[in-house]
């Protein structure tokens, strides 16, 4: 299998592809940008309106179209077309609306339940501060809300009078806690304990990473245009997802030039403390020996498919046992294979989600709150994950469940006056 047909197998496998009554099928772009090419197998040769097939090429398309519309021969030479290739899920309409109309009522219970785990650091000297556990409760609701911090007052008031919060903070008071970096453990212990309901669901995993936009700019002379010149910049998150509710099960937020493969290790580690993990799939950029050992070490299986020119053996290294069965298995079985690594597509899934729900990009203006407003909004999708489980799953959340009644706040926290 070339590299056309595995990613026709990708397209028929995650694409919705259509056939009108002219018999002529409508396949999507890979790029995303709403293009989409004719495909015709009836008629002659096989025709695809896609420029690599100009060039004289089997393209991705048409194979694509052979995979969805597999073609059996009967006995007596009658062609039967089946559509077996794409699985199609109902949705509970019913259910799924319930969950949407009733999300904000209960983003709110869920939250607070969330935050009432959250002890107050000791006090030895000044004006009492605020309860740790509020002034979080205010700045994921101001993120959720997707409003600027002095708009969200007004629901931070009624959340008040309802008994979610001791003491609503101030919108500047939201905004100074939001820059401090102790916030950002803290964040993913909340992040990962918004998971761990769904530990019983989850036991197969997808990596990926996604860029979130800043309003912040590097400025520089070009000395050869003799102009200034800018240019965006943006932070990566690397997350760790599973695949049937999307839940996000760790994170990590870095900076714009941070590579992908180390940062699985950490992800599936964290994700193995509180789920079972047997299967983890990722694109080719996690491809190493180092993340298959970490993967396998965990009792999982590892899909992550290999670069064109990975080898057997690992080239003039030495001979890897899990490498080289791994690569073979990818080489050889790749139908089979490709059938398990399709599940990554979920993590697009889930950065999808965050980012439609929860905006793209960032408002806060230094590198610290800009992390934090990241993960604030990955603790948001959590929370809905959550909401709707609880009406399509009848799932009841209950957090901090292990052996200590509450969360150990991260020690840098506790050291630096939180």
């Amino acid at each position: 299998m070339d590299a056309r047909q595995e990613k026709g197998l990708l397209i028929a496998a995650t694409s919705k592809i259509e056939r009108n009554q002219l018999g002529l099928w409508k396949v999507p772009s890979q790029a995303g940008n709403g293009i989409s090419y004719v495909v015709n197998l009836d008629h002659g040769h096989p025709f695809c309106s896609c420029p690599d097939f100009e060039k004289g090429n089997h393209c991705k398309h048409l194979y694509a179209v052979e995979y969805v519309a597999q073609r059996e021969t009967k006995p007596d030479g009658t062609i039967v077309e089946t559509q077996a290739m794409r699985v199609t899920y109902a949705q509970n309409w019913p259910v799924y609306d319930t969950a949407q109309m009733r999300e904000r009522e209960r983003f709110v219970e869920l939250l607070r339940d969330l935050c009432n785990g959250i002890p107050q650091p000791p006090q030895t000297f000044g004006r009492p501060k605020l309860a740790l556990s509020d002034v979080v409760f205010g700045i994921v609701l101001k993120v959720y809300s997707t409003v600027s911090g002095r708009r969200v007052m007004s629901e931070l008031r009624e959340a008040e009078i309802k008994g979610l919060v001791c003491k609503s903070p101030s919108f500047a008071s939201t905004f100074r806690y939001l820059e401090k970096p102790e916030l950002t453990p803290l964040l993913k212990v909340l992040i990962e304990q918004s998971a761990s309901p769904l530990k019983a669901i989850e036991s197969d995993f997808a990596v990926d990473s996604s860029g979130f936009a800043t309003t912040t700019y590097n400025r520089w002379y070009d000395a050869k245009w003799g102009k200034m010149k800018s240019e965006a910049k943006w932070i990566k998150a690397h997350l760790m997802t599973g695949v049937k509710t999307h839940v996000v099960t760790s994170v990590e937020v870095t900076a714009t030039e941070t590579a992908d493969a180390p940062q699985l290790p950490d992800l599936v580690k964290k994700t193995a403390e509180t789920f079972t993990v047997k299967e983890v799939s990722a694109d080719k950029a996690y491809s190493s020996k180092k993340n298959l050992r970490v993967i396998d070490a965990l009792g999982a299986t590892p899909y992550i498919p290999f670069k064109n020119y990975s080898l057997g053996k690992q080239g003039s290294h030495g001979f890897d046992c899990l490498w080289d069965k791994m690569w073979h298995f990818y080489n050889f079985n790749k139908a089979t294979f490709m059938q398990f690594y399709h599940k990554r597509s979920n993590v697009e899934t889930t950065l999808s989600m965050i980012k439609s729900k929860f905006g793209a990009s960032v408002r806060a203006k230094t590198p610290v709150a800009q992390v934090n407003e990241v993960l604030c909004k990955i603790l948001c999708h959590n929370i809905c994950v959550l909401v709707q489980s609880i009406y399509e799953l009848r799932l009841e959340p209950t957090f901090w469940t292990s052996d200590t009644e509450e969360p150990v706040v991260p020690e840098v926290a506790l050291k630096m006056g939180f």
